[in-house]
């Protein structure tokens, strides 16, 4: 018999049985300074382009080796993130302060995930702003040619309420990588939500599962999370969910924020458990000191059993998108 994945009262201290919150607070999506005003309508910049190559071949000249970091086996075996947002959306840094940033991280490849158009208090991108996106990663992956360092194309889009995905199909399936999150509905009833998430999966324009509870704790993780208002998990048949990724060959997210530590302990293990279901330990940073995350992601996940074979980052950047590619066929 399935599972249902119910919000648990013991799981943090904060918890209030008539709370609520229906949709993303506000307080997440103003991360950065100015990350509201932020419009990004001219051309891109070749300033900043030339800056992050030249930090790029710095990172390739004087970190070559990323064992001299952190210790954990899991974190050393990471090629790159998967979920990475910059100032275009609700982000604190411009795209290039954050490659430099995955450049300090020793990766060989950062995904950059804006938002897309529905979630405005997030600055979401259109169409036309997220091609204008697309020119500028462009410009820096010519500029960092010869480093080690390549810039995927991305979006962390909406799974809408009915399951379909928040920007123009033929855009998404120019993306490298396609994160899919849920921020809206956070309190649909267990049918209706595992209903939403299973549509998304079957997408072959979706990749990985952003965050897949939906939860907050009341962590502070920068200035702007401050106020951040405790969040139960959403309430969904997750014995259907993760059947549903590996049927479709897509991945889990393993969000590494403080506040999201995503998806919840138990529910890991118990994703973990899933023979063949793949995995991303993703930071969801939205300013440079945040890439850092990765090790308590790892560590999280290496406790609920995971081992690399099993995270799609783990993959160079070729095999990485060979395999998103794969879900399109």
């Amino acid at each position: 018999m399935a599972v249902a994945h119910r919000p648990d009262p013991d799981a943090d201290p904060g918890y209030q049985q008539d709370q609520r919150e229906d949709e993303e607070p506000r307080e997440h999506h103003q991360a950065g300074q100015g990350s509201q005003t932020c419009d990004h309508g001219t051309s891109p910049s070749r300033v900043d382009a030339c800056a992050a190559a030249q930090y790029a071949v710095q990172r390739v000249q004087t970190m070559p080796v990323w064992e001299a970091g952190p210790v954990n086996p899991l974190r050393n075996a990471l090629r790159g993130d998967c979920h990475v947002h910059t100032d275009w959306s609700d982000g604190g840094a411009s795209l290039a302060d954050m490659v430099r940033g995955a450049a300090e991280q020793g990766h060989d490849y950062v995904v950059i995930t804006d938002h897309s158009p529905r979630l405005t208090i997030a600055n979401g991108l259109t169409a036309a702003r997220l091609r204008r996106q697309l020119a500028e990663v462009s410009e820096i992956n010519a500029a960092l040619m010869g480093t080690g360092l390549r810039v995927l194309t991305g979006i962390e889009v909406d799974i809408l309420a009915d399951g379909s995905l928040d920007q123009d199909p033929d855009l998404l399936a120019e993306l490298d990588v396609v994160v899919g999150s849920v921020h809206s509905g956070l309190r649909d009833d267990r049918a209706v939500m595992t209903r939403r998430m299973v549509t998304a999966l079957a997408d072959p324009n979706l990749d990985i599962l952003g965050h897949c509870t939906g939860r907050k704790l009341r962590v502070k993780t920068d200035a702007a999370h401050a106020a951040s208002r405790w969040r139960p998990p959403s309430d969904f048949d997750a014995d259907a969910v993760f059947a549903a990724a590996l049927r479709y060959d897509k991945a889990i997210e393993v969000n590494c924020r403080p506040d999201r530590r995503d998806p919840p302990s138990e529910l890991l293990k118990r994703a973990a458990g899933v023979t063949g279901l793949r995995f991303a330990i993703d930071t969801d940073a939205h300013a440079v000191d945040q890439l850092g995350w990765q090790e308590l992601g790892c560590e999280r996940a290496q406790t609920a059993g995971l081992t690399a074979d099993r995270v799609v980052n783990a993959m160079d950047a070729d095999a990485l998108l060979d395999w998103c590619a794969s879900h399109a066929n």
